[in-house]
């Protein structure tokens, strides 16, 4: 008998014909027990259903949000879903966005760190922060250099009328003392 549970897997997976007991007991060997199989006075029982359908449908339950409550829960929210976790999926996130921006040239070196170190430094709460962020940082930076390039050509306007000026104020002078030269020596004859 110990064979045949070694084989089916236990006591529980065999069958005994409860009408054939005598003859069942009375086989001693391999063979006999081989006999009985083949006679089918032992059989091996089916596998006992074990079915996932309901662990199916209340994780589906569960990923909709239902059976998630307060009462339900047995461990703090930290251990539930550490901040430590959160933390770095949010600076790999930053990190990722920031590397890319400057691969693609978006951004210059120093901007990368400056907004690397903000980010450290809990600055940004997402992505979509620091994306307005950095569009907000490129259009001053465009702006300013706008007005830059409009205050020094304004400079070079002015820079060249002064020198126009100077240059008509000088041929004036020049024109006058031409004058002046030319009616002194009548005067003394």
């Amino acid at each position: 008998s110990s064979g045949i549970n070694a084989e089916y897997g236990g006591r529980k997976k065999v069958w005994l014909d409860p009408n054939e007991a005598s003859e069942i007991s009375n086989a001693n060997s391999r063979q006999n027990i081989k006999k009985l199989i083949k006679d089918g006075l032992i059989i091996k029982k089916p596998q006992t259903v074990h079915s996932r359908a309901r662990c199916r449908k209340n994780r589906e339950a569960r990923r909709m949000g239902r059976h998630t409550g307060a009462g339900k829960r047995k461990g703090t929210a930290n251990a539930r879903m550490p901040e430590k976790v959160i933390w770095m999926r949010r600076m790999r996130v930053l990190r990722r966005l920031l590397k890319k921006y400057r691969e693609d040239k978006k951004i210059d070196k120093h901007m990368y760190h400056a907004l690397y170190l903000q980010s450290k430094g809990n600055i940004f709460k997402n992505k979509r922060v620091l994306m307005e962020h950095i569009h907000k940082k490129k259009a001053e930076s465009a702006r300013l250099k706008t007005l830059q390039e409009q205050a020094e050509a304004r400079r070079n306007r002015s820079k060249a009328a002064h020198e126009r000026k100077q240059a008509r104020n000088a041929q004036k002078h020049a024109e006058i003392f031409a004058h002046i030269e030319d009616n002194a020596p009548e005067e003394e004859s």
